[in-house]
Parts: structure tokens; C-alpha cells; sequence
């Protein structure tokens, strides 16, 4: 004889952006048929809760005979219960690997859960105005347009030429940047290195790093002769590093941990200055920017407790593993 249960049902349970150096002209609810009752006696589905005696599996008439109070319990759950809290950050492909690390920590003991997304620093922008982020991330200082975003700057970084490892070329001034980026200069033996053709990687447009590139060489996305064009640091460095004749530009924290891990790119001078860490936490390397996160609004306790964590000491040892300079160092 089928034992049939009757359990109780659940209960509820900003700093300025960098000036040019000179201008040069100014970015269903499971219906009883969808359950079946296929005792020997067959016929028609049954109302929900009801069931033919002696037919059927008593598992299923427990199903049946439950539902409308699971239904109710569900119903009046607390709106949380059961549900990992999460913060949605998105934006910039630099402060990205940064932020990642940080989540990671912040997740701890606290029952939240954060999820970094790339993109580059324009969807950052575009998210936390929209509501589509919580957190948008920038690598660059806020402009004006901007001011209906708070920015808060976690690091800072600078921007640099990377080369093969193989390229004799270590340093380029300002005129010759400018003349290889818009195609004037096409060889690399016209500045003294080898007779091979220049490849030219550029950042594809809504990058922070493409528009600081070009505000800080005064030239317009338009005059750039580019023969390749990538998205984050991770494929400008891959980039250059399969092409001994490419040329970009990435961010440095990005080109010092690649360079140390072995990749074959070179770090160019910029105006006799080595492009390094350490240059730009003293304020000598002339492209410099803060890496930004940035909300719209009135933000959540929680948004909040996390801009705090990335801007704490709690989490220099992430911004130095990374190649980027803590904030007040």
C-alpha cells in the first residue's frame, strides 16, 4: 500500500585631464495537465490539490496537494532571501585587471559578489549613466561633459610606445611620434633603424588611452595612418610583440608586467624619460592619467563601501602587483 505524506509545507525562510604640451587646435505557473495523472483509472487532469484516490504516485499528489501553499510562501518571501547581492563594474579595459583583484577581496565575508566587465572606458561611461552598471570604470580623468558623474580615482598610470624587443629604436621624440602615427614617416631606416616597413597599431575609437594619445600629440583621431587596430593593452602587447616592425602604445603598467614575464616588447623613452612605474609616481613621465571609477547619482551603501576599499591602503599591495601607482605614494 502507497504511503502518502502530508509534510508541512516551507516556510519563508576628480583631478584635470592632461594638457597638451602646446597646442595645436582643440572624444508559467505548472499547470495540473503539465503534471499529468497517469494512474490506472487515466481521464482528465485534476484541479490543482486534488487527486483520484488510489491513483497516481503519492510524490506527485504531494506535489499537487503543496503547491498553492508553496506558491504563497514564495510569494511572500523577503526579496533578498536566497540571493547573492552583486555589483555589476564596467568600462576600461586598464582598470579592469585592477579592479578584478580588488572584487576578489572585497567578496570576502561579505556575501556580495562583483562582476568586472570590459569594454573600454566609454561603455563605463555609457553604463553608469544608464543605470546598466553600478560602477563605471575610466582611464582617464572625468571632463567636462562629464560632470554628471562623480569620478573616484583608485591609481594612477601613464601611457606609453612599445616596440619589438628586437627594434634598435629606444626613444622617439615628439615630432617623430607624430610623423610615424600619420603615415609621414613609413620606414623604420628613416630614423635610423632597419630597412623594414612600419606597422602601425592604434586604439580603436571610446578607448581613454586612444584620447589622451592623441590630445597630448595634438592630432585628431582622423590623421592617424593606422595598419592595425585593437581594442585593450592585452592585444596592442600581442600585437607588437608577433611584429618586430609595430609600433603602439599601451598602458605601462600593463607593458612592465609583460615585459618582465618574458613577452619580447620594449618600452620607449618619452622626452628622455624612462617609462616606468617609478617615473610616473614622481610625477616625471609626461603622459600620465588617474585610473577612475565613476558612479551617477545616489549610490548604495554597498557601491560606496567598495570605492572606499579600492582607495584604502587595504589594497596597495593589488595596485603595485599590478604596475600602478597607489594613490598618495
Amino acid at each position: 500500500m502507497s504511503k502518502n505524506p502530508h509534510p508541512t509545507p516551507p516556510g519563508p525562510s576628480r583631478p584635470p585631464l592632461h594638457t597638451p604640451r602646446r597646442e595645436r587646435g582643440a572624444p508559467a505557473l505548472l499547470r495540473p495537465s503539465a503534471v499529468g495523472n497517469r494512474g490506472t483509472g487515466g481521464g482528465a487532469p485534476l484541479p490543482v490539490g486534488r487527486e483520484r484516490v488510489g491513483e497516481g504516485s503519492g510524490v506527485r499528489g504531494w506535489w499537487l496537494a503543496a503547491l498553492p501553499a508553496l506558491l504563497i510562501a514564495s510569494a511572500c518571501a523577503p526579496a533578498g532571501a536566497g540571493h547573492q547581492e552583486k555589483l555589476v563594474i564596467t568600462g576600461s579595459s586598464t582598470v579592469a585587471p585592477l579592479m578584478a583583484e580588488i572584487g576578489k577581496r572585497f567578496e570576502k565575508d561579505r556575501g556580495v559578489r562583483v562582476d568586472v566587465q570590459t569594454g573600454g572606458s566609454s561603455r563605463g561611461i555609457a553604463d553608469a549613466r544608464q543605470g546598466l552598471a553600478d560602477i563605471g570604470m575610466v582611464s582617464r580623468a572625468l571632463g567636462n561633459a562629464e560632470n554628471d558623474l562623480a569620478g573616484f580615482a583608485i591609481a594612477n598610470d601613464g601611457i606609453c610606445l612599445i616596440v619589438h624587443r628586437d627594434n634598435p629604436i629606444a626613444e622617439l621624440d615628439e615630432s617623430q611620434t607624430v610623423e610615424i602615427f600619420t603615415g609621414r614617416i613609413r620606414r623604420w631606416n628613416e630614423i635610423g633603424g632597419k630597412d623594414a616597413p612600419i606597422t602601425v597599431v592604434n586604439k580603436a575609437q571610446g578607448r581613454s588611452t586612444l584620447e589622451l594619445f592623441l590630445s597630448y600629440y595634438g592630432l585628431d583621431a582622423r590623421d592617424v595612418a593606422a595598419s592595425v587596430i585593437i581594442g585593450d593593452n592585452e592585444q596592442g602587447i600581442k600585437t607588437v610583440a608577433g611584429n618586430p616592425d609595430a609600433i603602439g602604445y599601451v598602458s605601462i603598467g600593463a607593458a612592465e608586467i609583460a615585459a618582465a614575464n618574458g613577452v619580447p616588447i620594449r618600452l620607449l623613452a618619452m622626452d628622455g624619460i624612462t617609462a616606468s612605474r617609478d617615473s610616473v609616481r614622481d610625477g616625471r613621465f609626461p603622459l600620465s592619467r588617474p585610473l577612475t571609477l565613476v558612479v551617477r547619482g545616489e549610490t548604495s551603501p554597498r557601491v560606496r563601501e567598495l570605492i572606499d576599499f579600492a582607495r584604502s591602503q587595504a589594497v596597495h599591495d593589488l595596485v603595485e602587483e599590478l604596475s600602478f601607482v597607489p594613490l598618495g605614494s
